[in-house]
């Protein structure tokens, strides 16, 4: 794919730059999927600049006190992170609607503006949140669809509750040792990192491609004891010498889905968070976070499944719909199903 690179990389190259160089691979090249984009760059860096501020202001740090639609306790950053997010794509004029995990419904927007829109973004605000007090890497996860709906009225339903295959773009931003946004409009997948002397996210990592292989595998094994005696099995060869590389895998489970899984992009690895005894439809939320990463995997080369099913094939029936997951480098997420079959 040509990327619309000049032919040396010394010259930076901003995220807008890139979205206009590329402007043609968009599905619908009007300029207002650009202006998504550019919106969730927008707010991104808000929250950037708030995440290097935890533990110094006392709006950001701690529990808000609330529980969330997901039965989780918020983060005041959670909710600082939502807020920053509905506000860009409110006023944006392009999106009608939104879905958040961290409200109980959807949002259709009232502006007239907003009622003319095309798209739906669904989005998780802060991923890892719990991870804010001790310092671990977080991140902002994003879905855009186009709205099924009437254009003219107001976001349905129906415009939410789309399978990941409709999806015109997707992508994530790491609040890590230093802040990065990766997306992909089905056209592969292109990180890029926020410097923070000139306030833009430059393209850094271009053409993203995961591993086939690795050596890495990431999951809580607190609950092994819960899970599907075929993923104990595979655990167990993952642990030993007779698996794919010959060699023990690296347990490597940070418990933030964004950094688990940006860390597997690159290296290579395995990430699962399977259906347990206490949560037989898995925890992690179809929408918010399953379909736009497997989204990116398989534009990166990967797979993102059930365990049995491929993700972006599930049509969704609720907002807050939860699976199983198995996300990462092809031939280990192939071989992890083979153990459940």
């Amino acid at each position: 794919m040509d990327i619309g690179l000049p032919n040396t990389m010394s010259k930076i190259i901003t995220l807008n730059e890139f979205i206009l160089l590329n402007q043609q691979d968009f599905p619908f090249a009007t300029g207002e999927l650009t202006a998504i984009l550019n919106d969730i760059a927008l707010a991104s860096k808000l929250i950037s600049r708030d995440v290097r501020m935890a533990g110094l202001a006392d709006h950001i740090l701690g529990a808000q006190g609330n529980i969330n639609v997901q039965g989780e306790a918020q983060q005041k950053l959670d909710v600082v992170a939502d807020d920053a997010f509905i506000k860009a794509f409110s006023a944006s004029g392009v999106i009608c609607g939104i879905a958040s995990e961290e409200n109980d419904d959807f949002v259709a927007f009232d502006s007239e503006a907003a009622k003319h829109g095309k798209y739906v973004v669904l989005f998780d605000p802060l991923d890892g949140s719990s991870n804010i007090d001790v310092n671990v890497s977080i991140g902002t996860i994003f879905s855009i669809y186009r709205r099924v709906s009437e254009v003219g009225g107001p976001a349905t339903l129906e415009d939410m509750l789309q399978p990941g295959t409709e999806q015109v773009a997707a992508g994530y931003v790491l609040y890590g040792s230093s802040t990065m946004l990766v997306y992909t409009t089905g056209k592969g997948v292109h990180g890029f990192t926020l410097d923070p002397s000139i306030g833009e996210y430059c393209l850094s990592h271009p053409s993203m491609q995961m591993p086939e292989n690795g050596r890495l595998y990431a999951m809580n094994e607190g609950n092994i004891n819960e899970c599907d005696p075929g993923l104990v099995k595979y655990i167990q060869y993952c642990q030993s010498r007779e698996n794919q590389t010959g060699m023990p895998y690296s347990g490597r489970y940070i418990g933030s889905l964004v950094a688990d899984f940006h860390r597997n992009l690159i290296k290579g690895g395995i990430y699962i968070y399977p259906a347990v005894d206490a949560s037989p439809e898995g925890r992690l939320r179809l929408l918010y976070e399953c379909n736009p990463l497997a989204f990116l995997a398989e534009q990166a080369g990967g797979l993102a499944t059930t365990g049995k099913t491929r993700i972006m094939d599930i049509v969704p029936t609720a907002l807050h719909q939860r699976v199983p997951y198995f996300v990462g480098s092809k031939l280990m997420v192939e071989k992890a199903m083979s153990f459940l079959k």
